[in-house]
């Protein structure tokens, strides 16, 4: 088991897109850890002559690179995990998640967001970051407890799909924006590609469910990651979608342009996760998912919409 370093650099980064197709920037074994720095946010948001806050110095050379921008995110990778083969699912265990900027930026814009005609004028603010008391504090005084986490982590879709967009997430995870994916949780991703692909970014360090008006406190993070690969057992049905473990829930995540339908499969699986890890019928494990288990809006704003269903842990297993 190695450690590994992996900066945010020209080289490292991508902006927009995530494909199969795309080369590792690093390849691992299975129980290696990778320490991974990301940058979030372009010259446009960057804070004006004058201001308090600077671009960080990884954030000045990916810009000054001039790296072909799709509309979308920053992000670093991917990285390989050796003999990850498609049917097989990776789990990344998030280790550590360290900010990386002394300040962040909210924004929204016409025609984006949960409210795309309710708002004429774009609107950004650049908001300080207390690195040490790991609080942000608004213009206008309010201050707020940081909880920081990877809006962005996923492997690379299924080759079929070639060249898409970061901005929706899917089955190969991506930008899945669930504020519960903190420090000490595991996610677990389907393999849909040789290597499985793993690529991160979009730092929040702060979030409400829903993330209504398209961002959050969107800043720089380094993330120390463990990728541990299971293979598929001959004859088992291989994981499809993305599902999570923090260190008090189970959780289940729906995606979809409908919000209704992200509901019924987050619902979906929660029970097919519940029935493999337990000998409850679907019956009773839907029964369970109504007395039990807590559906919330993950995002609204990222053309496939978001549900997570909450399962406690300790209550089943």
């Amino acid at each position: 088991m190695a450690f590994h370093r992996l900066a945010a650099t020209p080289d490292t980064v991508r902006v927009g897109v995530f494909d199969a197709a795309i080369p590792p920037v690093l390849t691992v074994a299975s129980g290696d850890t990778v320490e991974i720095e990301t940058v979030n946010g372009a010259r446009r948001v960057f804070p004006p002559p004058g201001s308090p806050f600077a671009p960080t110095p990884a954030m000045l050379a990916i810009d000054a690179a001039e790296i072909h921008r799709a509309p979308g995110h920053i992000v670093t990778g991917p990285v390989a995990v050796a003999g990850a083969e498609p049917g097989d699912t990776l789990e990344v265990r998030i280790d550590a998640v360290a900010l990386g900027a002394d300040w962040g930026f909210c924004g929204f814009r016409p025609l984006a967001g949960t409210l795309p005609h309710d708002f004429e004028r774009p609107f950004l603010t650049h908001i300080a970051i207390d690195r040490a008391r790991r609080t942000c504090r608004m213009p206008y005084g309010l201050e707020l407890p940081l909880a920081p986490f990877f809006g962005v982590m996923g492997v690379a879709p299924p080759p079929r799909y070639g060249r898409i967009s970061t901005v929706e997430p899917r089955e190969h995870g991506g930008n899945i924006d669930c504020k519960e994916l903190v420090a000490g949780t595991s996610l677990f991703l389907p393999v849909w590609a040789p290597g499985g692909l793993f690529s991160t970014g979009d730092g929040h360090g702060l979030q409400g469910d829903g993330e209504v008006c398209i961002n959050a406190l969107e800043t720089c993070l380094t993330g120390t990651f463990t990728f541990v690969l299971h293979r598929r057992a001959e004859g088992a049905a291989p994981l499809l979608y993305p599902r999570a473990e923090t260190p008090g829930h189970f959780i289940s995540l729906g995606l979809d342009a409908d919000l209704d339908e992200a509901m019924r499969k987050a619902l979906r699986e929660m029970i097919a996760f519940i029935c493999a890890r337990s000998a409850l019928s679907r019956e009773e494990a839907y029964q369970l998912c109504s007395l039990a288990v807590d559906f919330r809006v993950t995002q609204t704003v990222n053309g496939e919409k978001g549900v997570h269903g909450l399962l406690k842990r300790g209550l089943l297993f």
